[in-house]
């Protein structure tokens, strides 16, 4: 009971206006959804369209500046990271952003407080929205908080956090998040915030953060109804096969009920039946086959549910639940530069992809694959990289081997190239990730050229 009463502490937002909703409907009202005509193109009013794409807390541009800043944004390099945003937008950074990154700053000690605090009061004051969530938790606790840092770092990087929070929208349709629903999470989001910002909270933070969520959450429905529109929110996909390769490491292969779109080196979240709405992130472990069929490299982690079941339960015939593909750690077909690959452990799988995305083009471009792993019982997929090898001239495979060798998959690069004519792709875990980008700039790759997956979703691949 007392629980019951301390999540009411917070004070209720919903029918408060500060002027950032045009009048009526409270704080977080989304904007009109788009309506499809007949050739499937949106229609939204030019203010709604738009306006998310600004940066949060600017002046918005008058309509020239409008139509300068329409259409796709540009993908957002693999090498950006929110230090490096934030060291180059300092100098003018928003009075918004500013606020932002204070509350940040301030809640970053009591982070767990700050999400379990949250979710008290979204379940309390909304429980028809605690069916959408797992029955635990702890990962959904973490991805929250890793998310508004990343929103709050690029809050003045337009293409990053659009780009960033578009992929949000897209994903969240798996989970049945609907536009009506984001109302309830802003508004006890801001009650989080002010609860344990209290020394700093006031009327300017409280407007920094509804001008900021409204964007952001506006952005995500935009994302999420225009995907609506090309794609379902999730597909069946029935186990075909089976292979245990370890004793913790499985090949699973299933087959999609509809056709399955997606470009090697990419990467979807994945639902089993032993855990309703705990979704896990595997990479595609093949390009895209004729037959339609996805395999996946599974590698069961200690209290690892997903991960566990996958590996030491699942058998052919059960069927699982996928999300849309995502990730943008994939070749570019319009050059001819080589490709250096570092795959640790079953980060091998999305570098398999990739080689045979190469021969399936027909290059000749030299492609370069370091293969780690401690021992050599965790290089279960040799066998297949050195076949590729056999079939095709221009392709390298070196293992590297931890306890033989004493050296790091990321050291061993250095003994060979040069690599200054190479596009680089790093994949395993995040520990490897960052030391495997250090080195690559070590070595003279400028970071443009260095690809791999958000290392915040890698947070949580496999468990």
């Amino acid at each position: 009971m007392f629980e019951a009463r301390h999540t009411m502490d917070a004070p209720t937002t919903t029918s408060a206006d500060n002027g950032t909703s045009g009048g009526g409907g409270g704080w977080f009202t989304p904007h009109t959804q788009p309506t499809t005509t007949p050739s499937g193109e949106q229609e939204t009013a030019e203010e709604n369209r738009w306006a998310p794409l600004r940066p949060v807390g600017r002046t918005a541009p008058g309509r020239d500046g409008d139509r300068a800043t329409r259409g796709t944004a540009p993908p957002v390099p693999h090498h950006v990271t929110p230090q490096r945003t934030a060291l180059a937008s300092a100098q003018e950074a928003s009075p918004d952003a500013v606020l932002i990154r204070r509350t940040m700053a301030e809640v970053g000690p009591v982070a767990d407080k700050v999400t379990s605090y949250f979710y008290a009061l979204l379940f309390v004051r909304h429980p028809e929205l605690r069916s959408l969530f797992p029955a635990a938790m702890d990962t959904q606790r973490d991805r929250l908080l890793k998310a508004l840092l990343t929103a709050a770092e690029h809050i003045d990087n337009t293409p990053v956090l659009v780009d960033y929070l578009q992929n949000l929208g897209r994903g969240h349709r798996k989970y049945g998040t609907r536009p009506e629903h984001y109302p309830a999470l802003g508004e006890c989001l801001i009650g989080a915030l002010s609860k344990y910002t209290e020394n700093i909270w006031g009327p300017q933070f409280e407007a920094a953060w509804v001008r900021a969520y409204t964007t952001i959450s506006q952005v995500m429905i935009d994302a999420a109804a225009a995907d609506e529109l090309r794609a379902p929110a999730w597909w069946h996909a029935e186990i075909v096969a089976h292979e245990l390769r370890t004793r913790d490491i499985a090949v699973v292969t299933v087959r999609p009920d509809q056709p399955y779109p997606f470009l090697a080196g990419q990467y979807t979240s994945l639902e089993t039946p032993w855990w309703p709405r705990i979704w896990r992130q595997y990479s595609f472990a093949s390009a895209p086959r004729s037959d339609g069929l996805l395999t996946f490299h599974v590698k069961a982690v200690p209290a690892g549910w997903v991960s566990g079941a996958l590996v030491h339960r699942a058998r052919p015939g059960d069927v699982l639940r996928l999300g849309p593909p995502t990730g943008s750690m994939t070749v570019d077909h319009t050059t001819d530069s080589g490709l250096l690959c570092l795959g640790g452990g079953t980060g091998i799988a999305p570098i398999k992809a990739l080689v045979e995305d190469v021969a399936e083009h027909g290059e000749r471009r030299p492609v370069e694959v370091f293969y780690g792993a401690r021992t050599d019982i965790d290089l279960y997929d040799i066998d297949t990289m050195l076949r590729l090898q056999q079939s095709h001239p221009w392709l390298s495979v070196r293992a590297v081997i931890d306890q033989q060798t004493r050296l790091q998959l990321p050291d061993a690069i250095r003994r060979y190239g040069p690599w200054n004519q190479f596009d680089a792709f790093v994949s395993g875990p995040p520990g490897m990730i960052r030391s495997g980008v250090d080195a690559l700039r070590d070595i003279g790759i400028p970071s443009a050229r260095i690809r791999h997956d958000s290392l915040e979703e890698l947070a949580v691949i496999g468990d």
